[in-house]
């Protein structure tokens, strides 16, 4: 954790550097992959465009869908050694709409520093619940039921998104907070990070694992890798 705060803290002594330079831009394009800590590897997809209002302010426009995982989820092989996951119902895709503002906190130069952004925003989510499959005995991939599936018979899971199109629709709302770290070399292309907390609430609570506690709020801190162009 120490290495981090001086890491943060380097990047803000470039950017303090820089910020006198001319950098301005009036709109940018921006798509990343997100990791965060309620999702795999991989957690989701991140599009968002911004548009300046006013000096070093812009206004943003953002869509996100993300795979979450339940905290209690636990992965195991199988006897053909597939994995899948111990007494899961049910997957939850959040797909997210933001609405929000950037500030930048200290600009760069072209080809050198580092531009910090303070990035927010606020919207609706649609969390889809969608039923989680399983491979049986080799042969049939149907949605996980504990009533009638034994668990040294499940032999694998199914495809990522097999389910989806009998999810049910929860609505719910985000809000998001963050700062983004622009790296990109040249002025019309865009190249960096971005760490935050994000919330998710939903209408009522997602049925992911029957056994354990299940929930309609979901607080998260997520990293996103993003790249972009702007103008």
């Amino acid at each position: 954790m120490k290495k981090l705060i001086v890491f943060f803290l380097l990047l803000a002594s470039l950017g303090l550097q820089a910020q006198e330079n001319d950098y301005d831009y009036t709109s940018e394009a921006i798509w990343g992959i997100n990791k965060n800590s309620t999702s795999g590897l991989i957690g989701g997809f991140i599009f968002r465009f911004s548009r300046s209002v006013k000096e070093r302010h812009y206004r943003t426009i953002g869509f996100e869908l993300i795979n979450v995982k339940h905290p209690a989820e636990s992965r195991v092989v199988s006897r053909t050694g597939n994995y899948f996951i111990v007494g899961k119902t049910n997957n939850l895709f959040a797909i997210r709409g933001q609405y929000g503002r950037d500030i930048i906190l200290f600009k760069k130069a072209p080809q050198q520093g580092v531009q910090i952004t303070f990035t927010g925003s606020v919207g609706p989510s649609i969390g889809l619940e969608a039923p989680y499959y399983i491979e049986y005995n080799q042969f049939v991939r149907e949605p996980y039921d504990p009533a009638k599936h034994r668990i040294e018979n499940i032999t694998g899971s199914g495809f990522i998104f097999q389910g989806l199109f009998q999810s049910k629709l929860v609505v719910g709302a985000n809000l998001r907070a963050g700062l983004s770290f622009e790296f990109g070399t040249f002025k019309s292309n865009v190249t960096g990070f971005e760490i935050g907390a994000l919330i998710d609430a939903y209408a009522r609570q997602i049925e992911m694992i029957p056994q354990a506690r299940n929930y309609a709020v979901w607080p998260t801190v997520y990293i996103t890798l993003f790249y972009g162009s702007r103008k």
